[in-house]
């Protein structure tokens, strides 16, 4: 199989999409957990997205019926994708700041480009992708400035808890590349149906049945917001992502995401924007440069 080249501008403006609606989901989330319990939310997020989906498949087709012979792995995917890794970033979220949290995150990228140059004959490891990558965690660090230092503390579990979601993560992008001809929109359906399954008997034996719709319209309105928006739709893209662009260049949305929950915060919440959040932005955009490579080709 030929190497892969670098991402066309569609899948740019895609991935540039999806980690502006995957910034969005931190206020949708930050406004829903102030009610509802984070593993309810989580139940309540893929459960409303599958349904959803199902609806829009019922629709505008394709058939959902694409998705059952792959049956298996799409509960792997939904262990892989969903379930293992919001439940260790929840976890691990419990003893340490955002800002780490963001950063150990933004090291999927990395892990991905790991697996995929083990796994697969496409996706390659190259001097501007490791490069780039780099100067992407590096500024996501810097772009979280004291935040990051004033959370530098707390148990070396939960750092390794957030590791494990990012390396759960690089094992799903993995699993998706197996999802050959079936459309993204099935796909999406299909994780999110199985991670419902999942999560039901989880969130019943936690917290059983009491006060489960108990939450207020402000709260519901964001709990659809981030079911239809950052889940459905999101994934939706995200799979087209892979499909169109690999593994490791749908990955690089974890680069975007704390960048553009940022700007959406200054934009629409007031909030003030530092310079070295700008500068960290920088950083990161230079890495996306480079990994892309074409600059660099021409000045060369």
């Amino acid at each position: 199989m030929a190497m892969r080249g670098p991402m066309a501008l569609k899948d740019w403006a895609q991935l540039l999409l999806l980690g502006a609606i995957w910034g969005g989901s931190f206020f949708f989330a930050r406004i829903a957990v102030a009610e509802i319990p984070p593993l309810v939310l989580v139940l309540f997020r893929v459960a409303i997205a599958a349904l959803a989906l199902h609806l829009y498949l019922g629709q505008r087709g394709p058939s959902f019926r694409l998705a059952l012979p792959h049956a298996g792995l799409f509960f792997l995917l939904a262990l892989v994708n969903n379930v293992i890794p919001f439940s260790l970033i929840f976890a691990g979220q419990t003893e340490l700041g955002a800002g780490v949290a963001s950063v150990l995150n933004s090291t999927t990228p990395f892990w991905t480009l790991i697996l995929a140059n083990a796994l697969t004959s496409d996706e390659k490891l190259s001097w501007n992708k490791l490069a780039g990558i780099a100067l992407g965690i590096v500024g996501t660090a810097v772009m979280i400035g004291p935040g990051l230092l004033a959370g530098l503390g707390g148990p070396v579990w939960a750092k390794f808890a957030l590791v494990g979601a990012s390396l759960s993560y690089a094992v799903a992008l993995m699993i998706a590349r197996r999802f050959k001809g079936v459309p993204s929109s099935v796909i999406a359906t299909g994780q999110l149906t199985a991670s419902t399954i999942i999560m039901i008997p989880i969130v019943l034996l936690s917290h059983g049945t009491a006060n489960l719709f108990s939450a207020s319209p402000p709260v519901w309105a964001a709990v659809l917001a981030l079911a239809l928006l950052s889940t459905a739709f999101a994934y939706i893209l995200y799979f087209n992502l892979v499909a169109s662009a690999g593994a490791t260049n749908a990955s690089l949305v974890t680069l975007i995401v704390p960048a553009s929950a940022i700007l959406l915060g200054f934009l629409f919440l007031g909030e003030r924007l530092e310079f070295f959040e700008l500068g960290g932005m920088a950083l990161i955009a230079l890495g996306l440069v480079t990994i892309d490579g074409r600059l660099f080709g021409r000045w060369r």
